[in-house]
């Protein structure tokens, strides 16, 4: 039996961006364009009253952002994101989007995620209902990260929060440490903080996060701080407040 396309909702402020998308989604015999919206407002009302399977969305619009169309709207489609910035990669990542197109973004890019989109909406259907996603309302605040992404090449790879030994600040960015290396995301220290397990991790100076796991041991520093020794290497100093409060928890 023949299944009707996917439906799919471009919500893109830029005509020339509504226009590529249009161009490279002409000739997708298995993907129905239902509709276009060029701010969030109108975006959340086409949404709810299409209610498309597939929404091609940029991160910064007019009224309101992406995100927050997301957060507003009753349906919930499958998303990919579409934006000139990169920082929110963590975000869109963990809203469940299934692609995050940096632009500008040519057609072999695009085509990459035709193909995924086409596992996971046609494929999948085939086999049986796809679950709507309710990611959405969660966001950005429904407990600790489990997993961060970030750009390898032209790549997004996915870091495992419980592989992190610590994070460095750098600038603007957050340098993350495994055992695979070291990875440059584009959000703040502070933003990672309030998103981590306090149980497993802990900043110990204003620029750094360790791992309590990744802790070989602990000496002192001076009359007031600690120094940390990490397991495989390196080392950190602790701020007084958090040298006082690890020492409050080995007492």
């Amino acid at each position: 039996m023949n299944r009707p396309p996917i439906s799919a909702l471009l919500v893109e402020d830029e005509p020339e961006a509504r226009a590529s998308l249009r161009g490279f989604l002409g000739g997708v015999g298995w993907i129905s364009i239902v509709g276009e919206a060029a701010e969030g407002r109108t975006a959340v009302a086409m949404i709810d009253r299409l209610e498309p399977d597939l929404l091609f969305l940029d991160v910064q619009l007019p009224e309101m952002t992406g995100l927050g169309v997301l957060e507003k709207a009753r349906h919930h489609p499958e998303v990919v994101f579409t934006t000139a910035y990169d920082q929110y990669a963590v975000a869109a990542f963990e809203l469940g989007a299934l692609d995050y197109l940096v632009k500008p973004f040519g057609k072999a890019r695009f085509l990459k995620t035709l193909e995924r989109l086409h596992d996971r909406l046609v494929d999948a259907a085939a086999a049986g209902p796809v679950p709507g996603p309710d990611r959405a309302r969660e966001a950005f605040a429904s407990g600790p990260l489990e997993r961060l992404f970030a750009r390898r090449g032209e790549r997004i790879v996915p870091i495992l929060v419980r592989e992190i030994r610590r994070i460095d600040a750098q600038g603007d960015y957050a340098e993350v440490h495994t055992a695979e290396g070291a990875f440059l995301i584009h959000v703040s220290l502070k933003e990672l903080s309030e998103r981590l397990d306090p149980r497993r991790f802990l900043q110990v100076h204003r620029s750094h996060i360790v791992c309590l796991d990744a802790i070989e041991h602990m000496r002192p520093h001076d009359d007031r701080r600690l120094l940390i020794v990490l397991k495989g290497g390196g080392t950190l100093i602790a701020s007084r407040a958090a040298s006082e409060r690890l020492r409050q928890d080995i007492r």
